[in-house]
């Protein structure tokens, strides 16, 4: 890119009044009838291959694919490596699927936190946003009708700013000890939410994992490196559809 660049910049000091090239010089002669340029011969006097192929087109540009979450998203206790969206890199690299994952997790967030920051994510570029949140509200018993709320305010911030991007709501789960009526409408708010604004829903993040001892650290709620890649199989199977469909819609102009 720097040499291209500079070559930019030199010829455009030529154009802007720099020394001019000669006026007899055999570069700025026009190229007369039946010459090796007009005729479309080669140097050797042959004609080109009419068979050769066109060159091969770059590859695509890859897919920006930010995970908005919490601790479980910024892989608290584990290595960054270890962290499931981490793993998502991995396994996209290996599909041949051309994604760069920003894990943007933060420990303790609450919807509420999830919705004040979103537009400081928004910033940069984003082809699929992974929402991960609510986890927190969960736990601390929050109103499930401020979490939807949350949920889809963050939704509709991404679409007006990022109106091609795809957007995938990750399901989570109340503890149980909150009771059957509050773990019910806070398990079926997140569909909710994925209907209404038409985004893709994963199964329960930790589904496989949660209360499983040798998957999870010492804490009992967050994955180990075991747990972790659990984990990034549950999310993965509910993405890769969602990163096709977007690779399509970018091959095709949209």
């Amino acid at each position: 890119m720097a040499v291209v660049a500079a070559g930019a910049l030199l010829t455009a000091m030529g154009c802007a009044g720099g020394e001019a090239a000669p006026k007899d010089s055999a570069a700025a002669t026009a190229a007369p009838s039946g010459s090796v340029e007009a005729s479309g011969a080669t140097p050797n006097g042959g004609t080109a291959d009419p068979t050769a192929r066109p060159p091969a087109a770059p590859p695509a540009a890859p897919l920006r694919v930010v995970f908005l979450g919490t601790s479980l998203t910024a892989g608290l206790g584990l290595d960054p490596d270890s962290a499931y969206p981490a793993l998502i890199q991995r396994k996209a690299d290996a599909a041949g699927v051309p994604i760069t994952v920003v894990n943007a997790g933060v420990s303790g967030e609450t919807s509420a936190g999830a919705l004040r920051r979103i537009d400081w994510v928004l910033r940069e570029p984003l082809d699929v946003l992974v929402l991960e949140t609510g986890a927190n509200d969960g736990l601390r018993a929050l109103r499930v009708d401020s979490t939807r709320e949350n949920l889809a305010a963050i939704v509709a911030r991404t679409r007006r700013t990022h109106p091609g991007a795809r957007v995938v709501i990750v399901q989570m789960e109340a503890p149980p000890n909150l009771g059957p009526d509050y773990t019910g409408r806070f398990r079926a708010m997140f569909p909710e939410v994925a209907r209404s604004a038409g985004a893709t829903l994963t199964p329960f993040l930790l589904d496989r994992v949660a209360g499983v001892a040798r998957l999870n650290q010492g804490d009992g709620i967050h994955p180990n490196e075991a747990g972790a890649r659990i984990v990034a199989e549950t999310v993965w199977g509910a993405l890769r559809p969602v990163l096709d469909s977007a690779r399509a819609t970018r091959a095709a102009g949209g």
